[in-house]
C-alpha cells in the first residue's frame, strides 16, 4: 500500500518560515517526480513546485524565490523550505509522487499564514 504522509503545516505569521515534508511508503521515490500543490478555500489546487527524477525543479511564479524544493531518496521524502510567507500562501500542501500515468497523493497539511 502506498502511502503520502504531509507534516510540518500551521499557523505561522506573515514573513515567517514553514517547511513541510512529505514522507513516502510502498514506492521508491527515486524513479518518481515529487511534487508540492496547494488548494486555498474557493480556489482550484494549483501547482506549487516539482521535484522531476531527472533532478530538475520547476516553481510557481508566485513561490520562486521564497519556496525551496528537494528531496531524500534515501529517506523516501521530499520537502518544501517556505520562506517570506504571505497570507495568499494559506492553503492546504499536498505532495503528490508521479511516475508516467501513476500518481499518488498525500492528505494534505494546513498551512495558515495569518497575524
Amino acid at each position: 500500500q502506498v502511502q503520502l504522509v504531509e507534516s510540518g503545516g500551521g499557523l505561522v505569521q506573515p514573513g515567517g518560515s514553514l517547511r513541510l515534508s512529505c514522507a513516502v511508503s510502498g514506492i521508491a521515490i527515486s524513479t518518481y517526480s515529487m511534487g508540492w500543490y496547494r488548494q486555498a478555500p474557493g480556489k482550484l489546487r494549483e501547482m506549487v513546485s516539482i521535484f522531476a527524477s531527472n533532478n530538475n525543479t520547476n516553481y510557481a511564479a508566485s513561490v520562486k524565490g521564497r519556496f525551496t524544493i528537494s528531496r531524500d531518496n534515501a529517506k523516501n521524502t521530499a520537502y518544501l523550505q517556505m520562506n517570506s510567507l504571505k497570507p495568499e500562501d494559506t492553503a492546504v500542501y499536498y505532495c503528490d509522487a508521479v511516475n508516467g500515468h501513476t500518481v499518488y497523493w498525500g492528505q494534505g497539511t494546513q498551512v495558515t499564514v495569518s497575524s
